[in-house]
């Protein structure tokens, strides 16, 4: 009888962690960089030039990668594989451009685990001049995915992620 109790109190827990876990999320960063939205814009809408300022690609420099499609245009897909745990396998599909105000992106992760995220990078003129460049993901967690986002800090991990990249592309396009 004991055993059913326990049982039953995990189940309840269970439960209960399903339906206070959180489902959705959104991490974004920006940084100023002291380019025109134009030329700002214009670069962002290739996806292969984020093989020059991506911390992923910088993880792994020789990852595989392949592309359908016309670079800087709804539809093009980039495909990448890679054997880096924190890289994996997925693909990036331009779904939508506002000219020079935004990207909005599908990432389909398929590896180390499957899931999906909107993506996008945002250009504004900035305050004293330059562009304000934001760049975000969202979407929704599925059970248990979102129990087990309880205790992992998406915003810190991957917020660090597009802080480093964002680094970066400052770094590129004021040089």
């Amino acid at each position: 009888m004991i055993f059913l109790y326990i049982l039953l109190a995990i189940l309840a827990l269970l439960i209960i962690l399903v339906l206070v876990a959180p489902k959705k999320y959104n991490v974004h960063r920006s940084i100023t960089i002291n380019k025109s939205v134009p030329e700002v814009y214009q670069y962002l809408s290739h996806i292969k030039n984020q093989d020059h300022w991506s911390p992923w690609k910088q993880r792994d420099p020789n990852m595989k990668q392949t592309f359908t499609g016309e670079d800087g245009t709804v539809g093009f897909v980039s495909r990448w594989e890679s054997d880096h745990k924190q890289v994996g396998h997925g693909e990036q599909e331009i779904m939508g451009m506002e000219a020079n105000k935004r990207i909005d992106t599908a990432l389909r992760f398929l590896k180390p685990w499957k899931s999906e995220s909107s993506a996008y990078m945002e250009t504004h003129e900035a305050d004293g001049g330059g562009t304000k460049v934001v760049w975000g993901f969202y979407g929704t967690h599925k059970v248990p995915m979102n129990v087990m986002m309880m205790f992992f800090n998406m915003d810190k991990a991957v917020g660090k992620d597009f802080e480093e990249g964002l680094d970066a592309l400052k770094k590129v396009l004021e040089n």
